[in-house]
C-alpha cells in the first residue's frame, strides 16, 4: 500500500513505516517484555495443546483395540447369559473376561515367594479386536513380541504372565505357579494386550488363564472384587486376531452394534453396577492418570495466559503514554488518524504473530518432554498432532496482542496537534471499554477451550477477575488509610517515610493500578506454590512410617482365630480388624436410588457400585465425628462418611436401604464421620454402631505392617489360599513413579508461568519508571541525597509489595480451596500463616524487582531528567 502527498514528495508506504516502527520499538525494554509475555503464554498453552491433541488422536485411532471390542458391558456381578445370546442372534461376536486382584506364589520347593497380580480369565473367543502378542525375554529384561497368541487364551492348566512377575518371583517360563487352590504352568510371556488399558489397577503384573479354569482356583469369594466384562463386536477387521468371516456387511454390522448398544444401555439402567463402554465413551480408568495430569498442566497454562494478558495491557499502556508527544508531532505534520491507526495495528499484529510463531516453536519442543514423561502411561504410539493446537496458540497470541495491547495504543491516533504546546492534552484514558470487553471475552473463550473443564476454568478465570476487582477496591481503601495516617504523624515521622507515603498517596490511581498489577502477578505465583506444595503433595503423599503396608480381605469367619494366631506368631501385634459386608444402596427415604437423580460423575459412580459396610461398637479412633452422635449399640443406625453424605446430599435422620445379597438392611443416618483416606487404614463409607450383626453375610478385613524380613505374605497364601493379600507398599511405589513423572512435567511448565509472573511484576513497575524519575529529579534539585531517595524507594516498593502480597496470598487461598475441593478432590488444609508469608514475600519480591527495573534512575543527572520531562 502506498500513497503520495499533494506536494509531489516521494510516495509514503504505510507498510514500510509500520515495519520501521516495529524494529525501533523492539529495542525498548517494555516492548521486549510484551513479546516475551506472549511467547511464554503461547508456548505454555501450545505445549499442553500439542500433547493433549496427540493423546486424543492416539486414543481415537486405537479406540477399538484399546477397548478390545466395539462395545463392552462392565459389571461387578456376572452378567446374564441372555445378553451374549441376544448379541449373537444379531450376528455380533462376543467374548467374556473376568479380572480380579489375587496373590500368585511359587511352589514351596521353589521358595514359595508370592506377589499380588492382576488375574484375568478370558473366554474362548477373546480377543475380538486387536492382537494379544506373546514374546521372549531379551537380555535387557524387556519382552520382544514374536507371535500372535491363539484366540481363546492359554490352554487348560496354563498361564501367560508379564515379565515383571518373573523378575519379582525369580521364576522362568516353564515353572509352576499357584493361584488359589490351583496349580498352573507358566507357558508364555505377554508382550502386548489389546484391552489392558491404563490406570493404577493395571500396574500389578498380569496373569492370564482361560475362563474355565477360574472356578478351580476358588478365588472368587463373596467379598471378592471381580470385574466382569462382556465384549461385543461386529465382523472381523484387518488387525484383529480372529479373522472369521461374517454374513454381515460393514454397514449392517455398525447398525447391529448401534441396536445392541441401545439394548445394553437399557439393561444398565435397570441393573445396578452395570456400565456400558463404547468407542465414543472409552474406558474411564484407561485415562484416569493422564486426565489428572492434564488438569494440572492446563491449570498452569491457564495462569500463564492470564498473566500474559495483564503484562501486555501494562506494557501497552506505558508504550502509548511514551508515544503521546511523537504522535502529536505527527499530527502537526499532517499524518491522519486513519494512517496512524493502521500503522499501529500493523505493528502490533506483526509483533503478536511473530511472538506466537516463536511461542509455537518453543511449545513444540516442550511438548516432546511431556510425551517422554507421560506418553508411556497410555501404552499407545502417539500420532503427530493436528492443526488445532497450532491454530489455538496463534489465536491466543494475536488476541493477547491486539485485544489487550492495542486499545490504549489506538488512542494515540486521537492525540490533538495542540499537545505540542499544551502537555496536559490528549492523555491516555484508563479504559477503551468496547475493545477491552471484546478482547477479554474472546481470550476468555479460548482459555476455556484450553481448560476443557468448566469447573476449573470458571474457578481460575472467575477467581482472577474477582481478585482484580477486590484488589482495586482494597488498594484504594489502603491508600486512603495511609493518607490519613501520614496526616496524623506529619512532622514526627522520619523524612524518608514522609516522602514515601506522599509518593503513594499523591496519585492514588497510579498506586491502585500498581497494587492490582503486582497483586495479580503474585497471585499466580502464590497459587502455583500452593499447587506445588499443598495439592501435589496431597496427591502423592506417602504413608506415614507406622502405617499398614498390607491389607488382607476375604477372611472367612471360620478362619479368624487361626489367622490372628498367625499374625501374633509373626510379630504383628497391632492391626486393624473389621467385619465387612458388600451391599448396594437401593433407596433413600423410601425413594429408589437412580444415578440419573444425581449430578456429577463421581456421585453417579458411587450409587452404581456396591458399598463395603462394616459394624463396630466404637467408631475407629482415626475417624472424627463431625455431625450427630455415634451411639454404641444403637440399633437401626448408620454412620456415614462426610464426603459421601455431601455427594449424595444425605443429612442426619435420612433412612438408607441396602440390598445385601438379597437381604434388605435399613437404618437412619445418626452421625457423619470425617475419614482420612490417605491414612492407609481400614475405612468404610457406612458403619453400623453395633458390635455384632449376625444377619449380615460378613467376611473380615485387616490391615497391618509386615515386620522387616518377614515371610508373612508367603505363609498367608500357603495356609489361606482363598484370602487376598494386597501389598500396598509395592502398589504405592508404582503409583509414585507415575506421579513423579506427572509432577516433573507440571514443575517444568511452572517455569513458564513463573517467568510470566516476573514479567508482570517488572512491567507494573516499569510503567511508573519515568514518573518516578521526574519526581526524584525534583527532590534531588531541592537537596535530597541519593541515600534518602534510596530509602524512599525501598519504603514505597516494600509497601506496595506488602499490600499486594497480602491480598494475593489471601486470594490464592480462596482459589486454591476451590481447585482442591471442586476440581482435584483433595483434602484441603489451608496454611493459615499464608497471608503473612505472602505479604513478606511480596515486599521482598517487589523491592528486588523494583531495584532491577528502576536501577540507574537515581543516578541519572537531574538536568537530563528535567529536560526530558519538558
Amino acid at each position: 500500500m502506498a500513497t503520495s502527498n499533494s506536494s509531489g514528495a516521494a510516495p509514503f508506504s504505510l507498510w514500510r513505516w509500520a515495519w520501521t516502527q516495529t524494529r525501533r520499538d523492539l529495542r525498548a525494554s517494555g516492548m521486549r517484555f510484551l513479546v516475551a509475555a506472549v511467547v511464554l503464554a503461547v508456548a505454555a498453552l501450545s505445549a499442553v495443546g500439542f500433547f493433549a491433541d496427540r493423546i486424543e488422536r492416539g486414543l481415537q485411532r486405537d479406540a477399538a483395540q484399546l477397548l478390545g471390542a466395539d462395545l463392552v458391558m462392565v459389571a461387578d456381578q456376572p452378567l446374564p447369559d441372555t445378553l451374549a445370546r441376544e448379541a449373537q442372534a444379531q450376528g455380533l461376536r462376543t467374548a467374556q473376561t473376568a479380572v480380579l486382584s489375587s496373590m500368585a506364589r511359587l511352589p514351596d520347593e521353589r521358595g514359595g515367594e508370592a506377589r499380588m497380580v492382576a488375574l484375568k480369565a478370558v473366554g474362548p473367543s477373546y480377543p475380538l479386536r486387536g492382537h494379544l502378542r506373546l514374546g521372549r525375554l531379551a537380555a535387557d529384561g524387556s519382552v520382544h513380541a514374536e507371535r500372535d497368541a491363539p484366540v481363546g487364551g492359554p490352554a487348560a492348566g496354563q498361564a501367560w504372565v508379564d515379565t515383571a512377575l518373573l523378575a519379582a518371583l525369580g521364576a522362568q517360563v516353564g515353572d509352576e505357579l499357584w493361584l488359589g487352590e490351583q496349580r498352573f504352568r507358566i507357558a508364555a510371556l505377554i508382550a502386548s494386550e489389546p484391552d489392558r488399558g491404563t490406570g493404577f489397577g493395571t500396574f500389578a503384573p498380569r496373569v492370564m488363564i482361560r475362563e474355565a479354569d477360574l472356578a478351580t482356583t476358588e478365588l472368587v469369594q463373596p467379598a471378592s472384587r471381580v470385574t466382569y466384562r462382556l465384549l461385543v463386536a461386529g465382523p472381523s477387521r484387518a488387525g484383529d486376531a480372529d479373522q472369521q468371516t461374517s454374513s454381515l456387511s460393514r454397514a449392517q454390522a455398525d447398525a447391529a452394534v448401534q441396536r445392541y448398544t441401545a439394548t445394553a444401555m437399557a439393561h444398565a439402567e435397570r441393573a445396578r453396577g452395570v456400565q456400558v463402554e463404547t468407542l465414543d465413551k472409552g474406558r474411564p480408568e484407561m485415562r484416569m492418570t493422564i486426565d489428572r495430569a492434564g488438569l494440572f498442566l492446563r491449570l498452569v497454562a491457564l495462569l500463564a495466559g492470564l498473566l500474559s494478558a495483564v503484562a501486555v495491557a501494562l506494557v501497552s499502556r506505558d508504550f502509548a503514554q511514551r508515544r503521546l508527544d511523537d504522535c502529536a508531532l505527527l499530527r502537526v505534520l499532517g499524518v491522519s488518524q486513519g494512517v496512524m491507526v493502521k500503522a499501529y495495528a500493523l505493528e502490533f499484529a506483526w509483533m503478536g504473530l511473530g511472538a506466537s510463531v516463536i511461542g509455537l516453536a518453543v511449545g513444540w519442543l516442550c511438548h516432546l518432554l511431556f510425551v517422554s514423561l507421560l506418553g508411556a502411561i497410555l501404552m499407545v504410539e502417539l500420532p503427530p498432532p493436528g492443526l488445532t493446537p497450532a491454530a489455538l496458540g496463534l489465536g491466543v497470541g494475536v488476541l493477547l496482542t491486539l485485544g489487550f495491547g492495542l486499545p490504549p495504543v489506538l488512542q494515540l491516533a486521537r492525540v490533538p496537534p495542540l499537545r505540542v504546546l499544551r502537555r496536559d492534552l490528549g492523555q491516555i484514558r484508563p479504559w477503551s471499554l468496547t475493545v477491552w470487553v471484546l478482547g477479554a471475552a474472546a481470550l476468555g473463550g479460548m482459555l476455556m477451550m484450553v481448560a476443557r473443564d468448566l469447573v476449573m476454568g470458571s474457578i481460575a478465570l472467575g477467581g482472577f477477575v474477582a481478585a482484580v476487582l477486590l484488589f482495586a477496591v482494597l488498594a484504594r481503601v489502603a491508600v486512603s488509610g495511609l493518607a490519613w495516617l501520614a496526616a496524623r504523624v506529619a512532622g514526627r515521622a522520619p523524612t524518608w517515610w514522609t516522602l514515601g507515603s506522599r509518593q503513594l498517596t499523591s496519585q492514588p490511581g497510579h498506586t491502585v493500578v500498581q497494587v492490582s498489577a503486582l497483586g495479580v502477578g503474585l497471585l499466580a505465583l502464590m497459587l502455583l506454590v500452593l499447587v506445588r506444595t499443598s495439592l501435589i503433595d496431597s496427591w502423592r503423599a506417602s504413608t506415614p512410617p507406622d502405617a499398614p503396608n498390607r491389607f488382607v480381605i476375604n477372611i472367612q469367619p471360620a478362619e479368624v482365630e487361626p489367622f490372628q494366631q498367625l499374625l501374633r506368631t509373626s510379630g504383628v501385634s497391632q492391626y486393624d480388624w473389621y467385619p465387612m459386608a458388600r451391599a448396594r444402596l437401593v433407596a433413600i427415604n423410601g425413594q429408589t436410588v437412580s444415578a440419573k437423580a444425581f449430578e456429577g460423575e463421581r456421585a453417579k459412580r458411587l450409587v452404581e457400585r456396591e458399598f463395603n459396610l462394616s459394624n463396630a461398637e466404637q467408631a475407629p479412633s482415626y475417624n472424627r465425628i463431625v455431625a450427630g452422635r455415634y451411639q454404641p449399640g444403637e440399633a437401626d443406625a448408620f454412620s456415614v462418611e462426610e464426603g459421601l453424605a455431601k455427594l449424595l446430599k444425605l443429612k442426619l435422620g435420612d433412612r438408607l436401604r441396602f440390598d445385601m445379597t438379597g437381604q434388605v438392611v435399613e437404618g437412619r443416618v445418626t452421625s457423619l464421620r470425617k475419614v482420612d483416606w490417605a491414612s492407609m487404614r481400614v475405612n468404610f463409607f457406612v458403619m453400623a454402631p453395633q458390635a455384632h450383626m449376625p444377619d449380615w453375610p460378613n467376611t473380615y478385613i485387616t490391615a497391618f505392617k509386615v515386620p522387616a524380613g518377614s515371610k508373612l505374605d508367603r505363609e498367608i497364601v500357603a495356609q489361606f489360599p482363598g484370602m487376598t493379600v494386597i501389598d500396598v507398599s509395592v502398589t504405592l511405589a508404582q503409583v509414585q513413579g507415575v506421579l513423579e513423572q506427572v509432577i516433573t512435567a507440571v514443575q517444568f511448565l511452572f517455569l513458564f508461568t513463573l517467568a510470566t509472573g516476573v514479567i508482570v511484576l517488572m512491567a507494573g513497575l516499569l510503567t511508573s519508571r519515568e514518573r518516578r524519575a521526574r519526581e526524584w529529579a525534583i527532590l534531588r534539585s531541592l537537596g535530597a541525597s541519593r541515600k534518602l531517595l534510596g530509602r524512599v524507594q525501598v519504603m514505597e516498593l516494600a509497601t506496595l509489595g506488602l499490600l499486594a502480597g497480602g491480598l494475593a496470598s489471601s486470594a490464592a487461598l480462596a482459589i486454591g480451596w476451590g481447585l482442591a475441593t471442586q476440581v482435584f478432590e483433595f483434602a484441603w488444609q489451608p496454611p493459615l500463616w499464608w497471608p503473612l508469608a505472602g505479604a513478606v514475600a511480596g515486599a521482598v519480591l517487589a523491592s528486588a524487582a523494583g531495584w532491577w527495573s528502576l536501577r540507574g534512575v537515581t543516578e541519572r543527572p537531574v538536568t537530563v531528567t528535567l529536560r526530558a520531562a519538558d
